[in-house]
């Protein structure tokens, strides 16, 4: 397969038929290389021609102000930047955005907002440091989550239990309010194998170059959107910008990651109502606890047709276990 053959992105064709919600903001549509070739030096000593995934900064400059600097293959940037700024609580809405230019001469994100629904206003109430640009420092590989400030969020959401009624927090969040527009996820354990067995089939560079993360957004079995980057923070917050631009509720969906289940991962999803993630990776003590707390369904170790479910086993419909 040569790299121009390859797509970092993929979409189901739920995802295709999505439409943007009204007063979307205006997204570029900035494409780059994925892949770089080298010359390598096997354990034998023998050349070889290897591809390696093509890492680039990406700066988001909000109204002009530079925000933080993402390291990111570039699969799908203005999703990036919008799951990005969504999942840190500096927009609340994909419509509170003017327009998303990407300008990789540049290697710059130019997001300009709405003063109507400014980033700074979406923050009012949440603590010091919460508006755009105000200095928090981010955790986590490549770059996750400003923890404190995603903390306090995760505590006012609430996602769906499996009998679709609200579940974790005393207040009615965002997330909340996106859950209760769908039926609350459920997934069957012939589910579960066809999910691995798709993303399996879908991860074009990992097969190609090693060296990324893979993010997903599942109805059930169904994909809807799948991509892959250079960390598992950038495949949800990809996903998420998916979502966020298209209006798409989380209460019925299931997210997946190559990525190991963190408490920041796993406030990523509660914060866009998704009840259930999937990690070939596993979970943390912390992503166990919010999961808990939250009424989440948390599967990890998913691989080869096995897997754990760690928290939430009620949403698993048991088809066919101990018969494949």
């Amino acid at each position: 397969m040569q790299p121009r053959e390859i797509s970092a992105l993929v979409m189901g064709p739920a995802g295709r038929a999505a439409l943007p919600v009204p007063d979307a903001p205006r997204v570029s549509a900035s494409q780059v290389p994925l892949l770089r070739q080298i010359a390598a030096v096997d354990e034998s000593g023998a050349a070889r021609a290897l591809f390696l995934p093509v890492e680039r900064p990406l700066t988001i400059a909000l109204d002009g102000r530079e925000l933080v600097t993402l390291m990111t293959l570039g699969g799908a940037p203005e999703w990036l930047v919008l799951g990005y700024l969504h999942n840190q609580r500096l927009i609340d809405e994909a419509a509170a955005l003017e327009s998303i230019e990407v300008d990789w001469t540049e290697c710059c994100a130019r997001v300009t907002s709405r003063r109507r629904a400014s980033p700074a206003s979406a923050n009012a109430g949440r603590g010091a440091g919460a508006g755009p640009g105000a200095g928090a420092t981010p955790l986590g590989c490549a770059l996750g989550t400003v923890f404190r400030g995603a903390m306090r969020g995760a505590e006012g959401a609430q996602v769906l239990d499996a009998a679709g009624n609200a579940a974790g927090g005393a207040a009615a969040g965002a997330a909340a309010a996106r859950a209760a527009a769908g039926t609350s996820a459920r997934v069957s354990h012939t589910q579960i194998l066809a999910i691995l067995e798709t993303m399996r089939r879908h991860d074009a560079i990992h097969q190609a170059a090693g060296g990324v993360h893979s993010g997903a957004l599942f109805q059930g079995d169904e994909l809807w959107a799948a991509v892959e980057d250079v960390s598992r923070h950038n495949g949800i917050d990809t996903i998420t910008g998916f979502m966020a631009l298209h209006g798409i509720a989380g209460a019925d969906k299931i997210l997946f990651s190559t990525g190991r289940l963190t408490g920041e991962m796993v406030m990523k999803a509660a914060h866009n109502g998704v009840p259930v993630m999937i990690s070939r990776n596993g979970t943390t003590a912390m992503g166990y606890e919010l999961a808990a707390r939250l009424g989440m369904t948390l599967i990890g170790r998913a691989a080869n047709r096995r897997y754990v479910c760690y928290i939430g086993a009620e949403r698993i419909d048991a088809d066919h276990i101990g018969t494949d």
